[in-house]
């Protein structure tokens, strides 16, 4: 390309970037005008709404209008959030864009035309020139940056510290809501040191912290004795999927743990109950899992996989496997989004087994020692977010959903040597919600939830046992079983409850719906976390709605229940600890230090959940 060319098209680049600049900052200085101008979580509409009911206080049809004119605020108030942030990044970007490239367009000119002592006027001219598009330029850059700022802040005022205006009227008519502001309910000394496991194990050594060969600090206490909850047969039993914590949401991926003296309270920035952390080498979002006295993770770059064994009591790192060498593994990763990755997929161990499954493909097994045991490549999954269905095992199987834009298909491999012990084709499209296994009438069930079908397998042969065509959209979000149903849901869609014994749909509902974190259902009741910062609860038989509950941060991280406690974590690291039954307890509301989109993990009087860079252990010092 000659000097002239790299000229004129570097002089097309800076015009695209201005044009681009000028329109991202034009939208958001309209954005704050229009944000300005109106209360992003009160109108005009929810006011006589409200007068209205006052005056007919029994009216529960108005009553339902008033609510869901009310989640509709709270939606958009998250999608203004959403959108001032990305238009900030993309005005960023544009900016820089359009400097380089001017200022590369200069330099090749002045290369070319080196200015000569009689064209001095032109030359001041020239300059006066840049000056003013320069000046034009950065004005425009700060006023709409302005803009995004002043447009955050004024939403901010609105965010949960306090019963909004339009809601508190709302309690004067009748209208349960809550108060969000973190009124955190102190634990009684005692209430957490009556389980079982802390019982018997004695007081814990003093804690001591070391440093690593990275220089990470790792705090390390010794349990005495170190409980083991590795069953002892050699195959993996109901009981020993019980005691461990081996897949994705727990127990057969159904979000309820049998585990006792789980703290509710911790503090990640001072160390209180963190018992210890670990940093991480590698990015991932999947979810540890759990066996006896291993925690198992991955994580993953675009020119590295590797797979982690930590000792839970510790947080020492075992050991770590590169996976390489398998054959049709794509030499150049697939494209995925910041926010899935190549590691997204929950790893599942069996006792013997540890299998990872990564966004490229590759299935890979280890023994517990870390000896690789088979691999292989199951195709490039082609989804434009990237894989992040998890695995899930038993009877030997490894259980595979492979929902992508190009061939979906469920499979069952064979966990000693990876080889398909069946595959059945789904009309599926793309999806990113895990298997489950349901337990129906004394007969395990597979539990698939896509677009648009949720169904079961027979996970002996592959057979389609059900299906019920009820779901749209881009579905993300996990099934669940309990209370003898097998519920499913996904944003824009609808909340399904269906029969697993006969495939009949018994309720649905599209009042509030996740997005990404998956349902949790035990005793009789249905709980869903939403990515606009709601906790709902409903009645699992009837799908009636009982209450919700304004959180300070989206969710991405499933709710789970363990010692009779319900542990939700929002991206931004605060936990929120709730008693479930039908009206909302707030036990505590502890915050972790660090972003988290991981769901919790549980052993007997520990918690671990992984942040955006370490692996943290919570229990009771």
């Amino acid at each position: 390309m000659t000097p002239e060319e790299k000229i004129k098209r570097a002089g097309q680049v800076a015009v695209i970037a201005g044009v681009f600049t000028a329109l991202v900052a034009l939208l958001l200085l309209l954005n704050y005008m229009q944000i300005r101008a109106s209360e992003p979580l009160e109108s005009k509409a929810l006011e006589a709404l409200v007068a209205r009911l006052s005056a007919d206080p029994g009216n529960h049809e108005l009553m339902e209008e008033v609510r869901q004119l009310d989640l509709l605020a709270r939606k958009a108030y998250f999608n203004s959030l959403w959108q001032i942030r990305t238009g900030a990044y993309l005005l960023l970007f544009g900016a820089i864009v359009l400097v380089a490239a001017l200022r590369i367009r200069a330099s090749l000119r002045f290369a070319i035309d080196p200015p000569e002592a009689d064209s001095y006027a032109a030359g001041r001219s020239r300059k006066l020139s840049q000056r003013w598009l320069f000046g034009a330029v950065a004005a425009l850059v700060l006023l709409s940056a302005w803009a995004a700022f002043f447009s955050a802040d004024h939403l901010g005022r609105f965010r949960t510290d306090g019963p909004e205006p339009a809601l508190a009227t709302l309690e004067g008519v009748g209208i349960e809501t809550i108060d969000i502001r973190p009124a955190v309910r102190e634990v009684e000394s005692g209430e957490e040191e009556s389980g079982d496991a802390l019982a018997a194990g004695g007081k814990a050594d003093e804690a001591e912290e070391t440093a690593g060969e990275d220089g990470t600090r790792t705090t390390e206490r010794e349990d005495r004795p170190r409980e083991t909850t590795a069953s002892a047969s050699p195959g993996l039993t109901e009981e020993a999927v019980l005691q461990n914590h081996n897949s994705f949401r727990g127990p057969w991926g159904n979000a309820v743990s049998p585990h006792r003296s789980i703290p509710s309270q911790w503090d990640g920035v001072s160390g209180h109950n963190v018992l210890w952390k670990t940093a991480l080498p590698i990015h991932g979002y999947n979810s540890p899992v759990a066996w006896g006295d291993h925690l198992f993770l991955s994580g993953a770059s675009n020119t590295r996989r590797v797979v982690y064994c930590l000792d839970r009591h510790n947080g020492q790192i075992l050991w770590e496997r590169e996976v390489t060498g398998i054959p049709g593994s794509p030499a150049t990763p697939p494209r995925t989004t910041d926010d899935t990755g190549l590691a997204a997929p929950t790893l599942t161990v069996d006792g013997q087994h540890v299998v990872a499954l990564f966004g490229t493909g590759d299935i890979i097994a280890f023994d517990l020692d870390g000896n690789r045991l088979w691999a292989r490549n199951l195709g490039v999954p082609v989804n434009h977010y990237g894989h992040s269905s998890s695995l899930l095992t038993w009877d030997q199987k490894v259980f595979v959903q492979y929902d992508t834009q190009r061939g979906s298909r469920v499979m069952a491999l064979d966990i000693t040597s990876g080889e398909t012990a069946w595959e059945s084709p789904r009309s599926s499209g793309v999806s990113w919600a895990s298997p489950i296994l349901a337990k129906v009438d004394g007969a395990f069930q597979l539990v698939l939830l896509g677009n648009p079908d949720l169904s079961a397998y027979d996970p002996l042969t592959g057979e389609q046992l059900w299906s019920v065509d009820c779901m749209s959209g881009e579905v993300g979000v996990s099934p669940a079983y309990g209370n003898g149903r097998v519920y499913a849901a996904n944003e824009y869609a609808r909340m399904v409850a269906v029969d697993p014994g006969t495939g009949q749909q018994v309720w649905e509902d599209n009042y509030i719906l996740p997005e990404v974190a998956s349902l949790l259902v035990h005793d009789g009741l249905l709980y869903v976390a939403t990515t606009y910062a709601l906790l709902a609860c409903f009645e699992a038989a009837t799908g009636e709605f009982l209450w919700e509950y304004e959180t300070e941060g989206s969710f991405y991280s499933s709710p789970m229940l363990a010692d009779n406690k319900i542990y939700l974590f929002d991206t931004d690291g605060r936990a929120y600890v709730f008693r479930p039954g039908r009206t909302p307890e707030l036990l505590a509301s502890p915050e972790l230090g660090e972003k988290v989109f991981s769901t919790p993990v549980f052993a007997p009087g520990r918690l671990y959940i992984r942040g955006n860079q370490h692996l943290y252990c919570l229990g009771n010092e």
